[in-house]
């Protein structure tokens, strides 16, 4: 009887391994563990953005530093979720609702302007019609941090618009939390294969690892546009993200950070020791020159004493996303595909 116990169990045991699938733990973990809670927290930021700009507008006497922290903290919940943003927020021009980056003709200011002159004061069914230039955060980030705005003595006018930008985020964060969790939604998608979105689990790794890839990218552009990389060399401090309210960095450490998270969970599957040690190497050296930088961004373009620092910065982000699109694809034998920002 206790020979038979224990055949039974070895066997359960090889039946167990045999169907297993490390690709799709990984792929569930992702999303349960990293996905899914960040477009949380980027929800909860924003519900907690509605508040502060309820009780910054309902007191002609309050102080805006609520208000700024509470921007701060939405700003760096947006920045850690566009590395990750697979599935929803990735459709449907969300996230230009989001944030609208670069502005290369200065449209956020001429289109906040020429809304609030046109609309006195400005609805919220108005601001829904209006461009997603002055839907999102950089509109925001306009009217609370710009010198040409005098928001402590024209709140009649702005304060309608904050409240309504606030509201539109919350919105529109729910409403993509919604789509994760409805049945067949983003959140079956990467748990349940095949699917109608992808057919096996591989598909959907190589989705996630695409979209973080491709968030890497994106961090090389918002540090390289206001270097004048992509400008024949010609700095353009007005071009870094973030600039009025000084959080280009911050922000690019958040992005940093959501990247790295869906490296710590896909690093398992890696089989060469020495591939995991030089991708956890990259992000450390990103991870310390940011934290090293010594002022705000648009301040340390523009001091050439600082351009050997930020071409080194640039060079590890360059080295950390070649890392991930080549040798991490080619080991686990996952077609990433054509990054969307080649060329940029």
């Amino acid at each position: 009887m206790r020979a038979l116990i224990v055949l039974v169990s070895v066997s359960l045991s090889v039946l167990l391994t045999a169907c297993s699938n490390p690709r799709q733990d990984v792929t569930v973990q992702l999303a349960n563990e990293v996905l899914l809670p960040a477009h949380q927290q980027w929800r909860d930021s924003n519900a907690a953005l509605v508040e502060a700009v309820d009780t910054y507008c309902a007191d002609p006497q309050a102080s805006a530093d609520d208000l700024k922290t509470a921007f701060y903290q939405a700003q760096s919940r947006w920045s850690h979720l566009q590395p990750l943003m697979v599935g929803p927020l990735s459709e449907g021009n969300r996230s230009w609702q989001v944030q609208f980056w670069p502005d290369k003709r200065n449209m956020v200011v001429r289109q906040t302007e020429s809304l609030l002159d046109e609309a006195d004061p400005l609805t919220r069914e108005q601001l829904e019609k209006a461009s997603v230039v002055v839907q999102g955060l950089t509109a925001f980030e306009y009217v609370l941090f710009d010198k040409s705005v005098a928001l402590t003595d024209s709140r009649d006018r702005y304060c309608p618009l904050l409240t309504g930008i606030a509201g539109h985020q919350l919105a529109l964060s729910e409403s993509v939390l919604a789509l994760w969790h409805e049945p067949g939604g983003m959140l079956a998608q990467l748990r349940d294969f095949p699917n109608e979105r992808y057919a096996t689990a591989d598909e959907g790794l190589a989705a996630i690892l695409r979209t973080q890839i491709t968030g890497v990218d994106v961090l090389k552009k918002k540090l390289g546009t206001p270097m004048g990389r992509l400008n024949q060399g010609v700095v353009q401090p007005y071009q870094a993200e973030a600039w009025r309210s000084r959080q280009s960095i911050e922000n690019l450490q958040a992005s940093l950070q959501g990247a790295q998270a869906v490296w710590e969970r896909v690093r398992s599957l890696v089989s060469d020791a020495t591939l995991v040690k030089d991708i956890d190497q990259a992000y450390a050296d990103v991870a310390n020159q940011l934290a090293a930088l010594p002022a705000p961004l648009m301040e340390l373009v523009q001091e050439p004493t600082h351009g050997e620092t930020l071409t080194t910065l640039y060079a590890a982000l360059d080295n950390l996303e070649n890392r991930q699109q080549t040798e991490l694809a080619r080991n686990l034998n996952i077609q990433i595909g054509f990054n969307a920002n080649d060329g940029d």
